[in-house]
């Protein structure tokens, strides 16, 4: 598993969910980048930066205005701190090619970081959910590099056309699923702590920002779930975790 050493501040934020109908959300997110800039040594984005992403071509050949405004804050942000873009299962096609053009990085996943904090498992958060098990054959099947590759070589608008069915799909089969089927395995966070030997994990994807703690082979670990972000559809929702050489700290965003 690839390690990651970072000194100093270290931000992480998940599931911003940046798009075209996200106007007062992008702007929040905007505001956070800047005061990032400010405060923080380096920033994590751990997944689902983007509600949908058909490719990166689509960043690089004429984006459409609301892209193009957070292109510009992203390339703005890497140029004062170190910037990781990390893939969710929104926006896994995330690649070399957006980070290199905004000065980013690509976040491998999952990835263990070596903060002022101590050693920490990141991940988005998806690969735990093994209960909901249709999601996770799909999972497999659209991280697949032959499938990745095939797709990419579709025209543009037909990706578009794929991806919005493809959620809007998703969107009404998780209105049938329980609860308990959409949020993490207990087993499978179990076996995340003990192949990584790490007493804290960080994730996002389930939009149930909390912290918990839990007792594996009779010591202490903490689970971090990051918030989600929402400006847009009723009360304001987001908010990132802090690590530093005092700990890791849960900052809810506001307006």
């Amino acid at each position: 598993m690839t390690e990651i050493p970072l000194k100093g501040r270290v931000w992480v934020a998940s599931d911003i969910h940046l798009g075209p109908d996200t106007p007062a959300t992008a702007q929040a997110f905007h505001r956070f980048l800047d005061q990032a800039c400010a405060q923080a040594d380096a920033l994590i984005l751990c997944g689902d930066i983007f509600d949908v992403w058909v490719g990166d071509d689509y960043a690089l050949d004429s984006p459409p205005d609301w892209l193009s405004a957070s292109l510009d804050k992203f390339r703005q942000t890497a140029g004062a701190l170190a910037l990781w873009l990390g893939r969710g299962n929104r926006d896994f096609l995330i690649g070399k090619a957006l980070a290199d053009h905004v000065g980013a990085h690509v976040l491998p996943e999952p990835v263990i970081l070596r903060t002022d904090a101590g050693r920490l498992l990141l991940a988005h958060g998806d690969e735990y959910c093994t209960a909901d098990r249709a999601y996770q054959r799909f999972r497999r099947i659209v991280r697949s590099p032959l499938v990745q590759t095939a797709f990419l070589k579709l025209g543009l608008g037909l990706r578009r056309s794929i991806a919005n069915r493809a959620r809007q799909r998703s969107m009404q089969a998780n209105r049938h699923k329980p609860a308990k089927v959409m949020d993490v395995d207990t087993d499978a966070v179990r076996d995340a702590f003990r192949q990584a030997d790490v007493r804290l994990l960080v994730h996002g994807h389930t939009h149930r920002p909390a912290v918990h703690r839990l007792d594996i082979d009779g010591k202490p670990h903490t689970r971090i779930v990051l918030p989600d972000w929402d400006y847009d559809h009723g009360p304001v929702r987001g908010g990132w975790l802090q690590i530093d050489e005092q700990g890791a700290a849960l900052h809810q965003a506001s307006k």
